[in-house]
């Protein structure tokens, strides 16, 4: 509940009437101000006496900002002035500009002065070497305010079109990685209202005045709206500051209020009566608050926040209030580490000489690092320096020396792959897709005290979108044309909650809802034509029929659990194994027949490099498991149906794509299926890891087992030109080869395993004779390189999967054509051979 303080602050009248500016430096020991007036007043805290005045300073100042040894200030004269702290007095001009400064800023390391002006150019000078200047030209207008990040890697534009411009320093030249409309209004360089970008301490997200009196966080990691501070101000806000801690915020406004808001609440814990509020800071380590205001007084607030609140600035780095936090959310692929029960062992840093040791007497400076001149040139180990506590260790310490009991413990922290549902996505902002696949896709939105749940189809002419109020607050979902899955977590008395809804049916009420035993979660569910399954935190598989009749239930041999995918009587589970020899466990893999109770594979190892994760696994519309990976790359699993036989087989490297081969395009890919031997995805650019709103759309890929980069010709010559194109037809035509190959195995083993249809024994026919086909045309390349192919040439001709000899026959006429005699005679042979080795059989 916000409370009025009723005790009125006297102020300290600090410069003539007009706009005032105020800034603590980093140690807080200093408070500087300046204004309309030629006279810079640095105040000491702690210090109710006069401040120290720095006179003959620029007048019509318009912005300060400080270091511990120096401040820079802006003024309307167009020049940005540096002064020393030390000698209170002026050392440099950092910069002039043409037109008037409207605002400094100093980067939180004092090494870079960001200055905005009237002009369209915004500088950034290196304080130390004024020959160092970065330019930020992208925004078509002045610029009203600045705001370096607390890691100084990026800086927030508030500019006069109402735009907010975001650049990137990491690199040499600053690149603009956003630009951000309908966060700020349209203001004039010399209004006294603000719109400026004020970054929270965390540096994850920064909070801005709105054009409805309200304040509006965005996130920095994907730009989306978070909380808002609202119904606090009634009039245009001119001054916001964030606690240190970031767990509060002040707030001046025209309406003569100055708020303290909580940061996790955002609601209002004090309000202040002062008007013409210009500037606020807030002391870095003390509750103290000062404020300027355009009649040119300082108001220094001892003790500002209440004694009810004042615990709030005590906690440590608050977090951003996000909607959804991505800190407290489980990433998709993210690994945490877990311990094993051993406790952090603190390091007490090296230990406090006493009071009359040699170093405190004669102090570090005399001393120095003289104490290691010697040096160990015939390694006799007398040289190995101090350890932590300031002495010489006896030799080579050994962590596993003396007895077991002195011996400190060491910490070993093997790296998990976390839990993630297969087609979703975090939440971004209030809104996350819970599933996106080939059927359709389902999305929430936060609603504060509900979500709204919105399930939407490509194709309406046989399931119509629905919508819903969503009281339990799915987080999970699976889609197919039979249904919709959802799960929920435990809320409070309520356990973890899976809900199935049938698109058709014909009964009154088909839809039905069972929860899980208490103390368990859900942590990844799928849904086929058969059944439905459920992984949980308890290490159980759980799986039911379409309406809900308890089937399976079984506890996992990996864990902990990872994720799940199911297609028709198969499902396929993934959870934690062994530790490899890089510090993170193993993914295995287990994949059972539920109807036939029968283990197709057990608990065998995904095929992931060292390092890297999951990214989705699914099943294909023939049924084949399928992995999408970290690194880029498109899996299959051949043999799946034979115990101890799968293998993974790469069927995409997206790295590899042509349309990414100039280097000039970044981007990723969001796995969506694979169907119809293509890789079905969302083209994510801008640095995107997940799809956003408004729904993209699906794009596809034909199928690209890497074999080999392309190569670069070195000169433009005719020769080389053709030796290339040849070497490129070749190399395509090996690529169809091995994937056709692929394909035909998949085939195989489906008719081999399954009651296959004449339809899928004749698709199994047809593809080994492309594959034949294309060991022609690779053989025709070959023979039309030359006679000294003709080894390579033959290889092929034993390739050919036909028995009839057609295919044979075919091969002696391409050598026949490009009259390869010799190739000719040995192809005969070969027929020959299998001729008679098929009569034997």
């Amino acid at each position: 509940m916000a409370t009025t303080t009723q005790v009125r602050l006297r102020g300290r009248p600090a410069h003539t009437r007009g706009p005032t500016f105020l800034s603590y430096t980093p140690d807080g020991t200093k408070l500087i101000t300046v204004g309309s007036n030629n006279t810079t007043r640095v105040y000491k805290t702690g210090f109710d006496g006069e401040p120290t005045n720095i006179d003959d300073c620029p007048e019509q100042n318009t912005g300060v900002a400080s270091t511990d040894e120096f401040f820079i200030i802006g003024s309307e004269d167009g020049n940005v002035s540096k002064f020393s702290l030390d000698t209170m007095s002026y050392e440099k001009y950092l910069t002039r500009c043409s037109l008037p400064i409207r605002d400094v800023t100093l980067s939180s390391n004092g090494k870079w002065c960001a200055v905005a002006s009237d002009e369209l150019v915004v500088k950034i000078i290196r304080t130390n070497d004024t020959s160092a200047v970065m330019s930020l030209r992208e925004q078509p207008k002045p610029v009203k305010h600045l705001s370096f990040d607390p890691s100084g890697k990026h800086i927030a534009l508030s500019c006069t079109d109402g735009l907010v411009y975001v650049y990137s320093l990491i690199n040499d030249e600053p690149e603009l990685v956003r630009k951000i409309d309908g966060l700020i209004r349209t203001l004039e360089t010399e209004d006294e209202i603000s719109s400026k970008v004020v970054w929270h301490p965390d540096g994850r997200a920064f909070a801005a005045p709105t054009a409805t009196r309200d304040i509006q966080v965005m996130s920095r990691g994907d730009w989306e709206n978070q909380r808002t501070f609202t119904s606090g101000h009634d009039g245009d806000i001119t001054a916001l500051a964030w606690s240190p801690n970031g767990a509060m915020l002040a707030s001046a406004a025209k309406d003569g209020k100055v708020l303290l808001w909580e940061t996790k609440t955002q609601k209002i814990l004090a309000t202040y009566d002062y008007a013409d509020v210009m500037d606020i800071a807030w002391h870095p380590t003390k509750n103290l608050l000062s404020f300027t205001t355009t009649e040119g007084w300082v108001y220094i607030y001892n003790d500002f926040v209440s004694q009810e609140h004042s615990h709030l600035l005590k906690l440590p780095l608050q977090p951003a209030p996000f909607i959804h936090d991505p800190l407290s959310e489980i990433s998709a692929n993210a690994r945490r580490p877990i311990t094993n029960g051993l406790k952090d062992i603190p390091n007490h840093g090296a230990r406090r000489g006493t009071p009359d040791s040699l170093d405190d007497i004669l102090g570090s400076d005399i001393l120095g690092d003289e104490d290691d001149f010697v040096v160990d040139d015939d390694g006799a180990g007398y040289a190995l320096g101090l350890n932590g506590n300031g002495k010489r260790p006896n030799g080579v310490a050994d962590p596993y020396a003396g007895p077991l009991s002195k011996r400190r413990t060491q910490t070993w922290e093997p790296q998990i792959h976390d839990s993630f549902q297969p087609g979703s996505t975090p939440w971004r902002g209030n809104r996350k897709y819970l599933c996106l696949n080939l059927i359709g896709f389902v999305w929430t939105v936060d609603q504060d005290t509900h979500n709204t749940i919105t399930v939407e189809f490509y194709d309406h002419e046989f399931h119509r979108d629905f919508h819903f109020t969503d009281t339990f607050l799915y987080d999970k979902a699976c889609l197919n044309e039979h249904g919709t899955l959802f799960s929920c977590p435990a809320n409070g008395d309520t356990p973890a909650t899976i809900f199935y809804r049938p698109h058709e049916t014909w009964t009154a009420r088909a839809d039905w809802r069972t929860q899980l035993p208490k103390g368990e979660e859900v942590t990844a569910i799928s849904l086929s034509d058969s059944f439905i399954t459920v992984t949980t935190t308890a290490n159980y598989v759980r799986v039911y029929t379409l309406f809900g009749i308890p089937y399976r239930v079984y506890r996992q041999k990996s864990s902990p659990t990872v994720t799940c995918a199911s297609w028709r009587d198969y499902v396929l589970t993934l959870g934690n194994g062994p530790v490899g020899a890089d510090g993170n466990t193993r993914l295995l893999y287990t994949i059972q027949n539920i109807k036939r109770d029968e283990i197709c594979q057990s608990e065998d190892v995904v095929a992931l490099p060292d390092g890297e994760t999951i990214k989705s696994v699914f099943f294909s519309d023939n049924g084949d498991p399928c992995i999408y990976d970290s690194t880029g790359t498109l899996l299959t699993l051949l043999h799946w149906r034979t115990p101890s036989q799968a293998t993974w087989v790469p069927l995409l490297d997206t790295k590899l794509l042509s349309r990414l081969a100039s280097g000039r395009k970044t981007e990723t890919y969001f796995p969506v299926a694979v169907a119809d031997n293509k890789f079905h995805c969302i083209i994510l650019k801008g640095g995107d890891q997940y799809p956003y709103f408004p729904r993209p759309l699906l794009s596809e890929f034909d199928f690209q087992i890497p074999l080999s980069s392309k190569p670069t010709a070195e000169s433009g010559d005719d020769e080389d030109a053709e030796a290339e194109n040849e070497g490129d037809e070749l190399s395509k035509l090996e690529s169809e080869f091995v994937l056709k190959s692929v394909l035909a195995v998949q085939q195989q083993d489906l008719v081999d395993f399954t009651k296959s249809s004449h339809s899928q024994r004749t698709a199994l026919a047809r593809m080994e004779v492309e594959i034949d086909k294309t060991l022609l045309q690779m053989m025709a390349v070959e023979c039309r390189e030359g006679e000294d192919r003709g080894m390579r040439a033959l290889e092929m001709v034993t390739l050919l999967r036909d028995r009839t000899g057609r295919m044979m026959e075919a091969a002696g006429k391409v050598a026949e054509r490009y009259g390869r005699n010799v190739l000719g005679e040995k192809i005969r042979e070969v027929g020959e051979m299998r001729l008679s080795a098929m009569e034997e059989d």
